[in-house]
């Protein structure tokens, strides 16, 4: 399934809108995963966006796309204190972010994947842990625990 990799963790991020916290999450995927660039993971991010906006309540948003091309499934957490206006379905600001990116071609890991993180982040005390966290590893052991 996936790894969260101590290089797609931002712990604090820098960005105030929701095209900016998309652009952030795209420009780790790209020095992530390297094949693509951090503008077309942020297009294809905003293209979801655009569907329907992946904040999906209580704090959280889960952008999230298919890629062309792609060798294996690319996960990013992503961080903000402040919280991000992102349409959220309760209309809170959005505080913890996660990115799938999938290979077009592994449709039913990136379904399971999704449903995965989702049901990780239903729960209100992985949540607030997530939010404490103060480390990189702290935030890999919370995800690698959810498997």
């Amino acid at each position: 399934m996936y790894r969260l990799h101590r290089d797609a963790i931002i712990l604090d991020m820098k960005a105030n809108t929701k095209e900016a916290a998309l652009h952030e999450l795209a420009g780790v995927a790209a020095t992530l995963a390297g094949r693509f660039t951090e503008e077309t993971y942020y297009n294809i991010l905003l293209e979801r966006e655009n569907i329907g906006s992946t904040g999906v309540g209580n704090g959280v948003a889960i952008p999230h796309g298919k890629v062309e091309g792609l060798d294996e499934t690319v996960l990013c957490f992503g961080r903000s204190k402040a919280g991000i206006s992102f349409d959220a379905v309760d209309n809170r600001p959005v505080h913890l972010f996660i990115t799938v990116l999938s290979p077009t071609h592994l449709g039913g890991e990136y379904l399971r994947t999704l449903a995965s993180v989702r049901k990780m982040l239903t729960k209100p005390g992985k949540r607030q842990q997530l939010l404490n966290s103060t480390s990189h590893d702290a935030i890999i052991s919370l995800f690698a625990a959810q498997k």
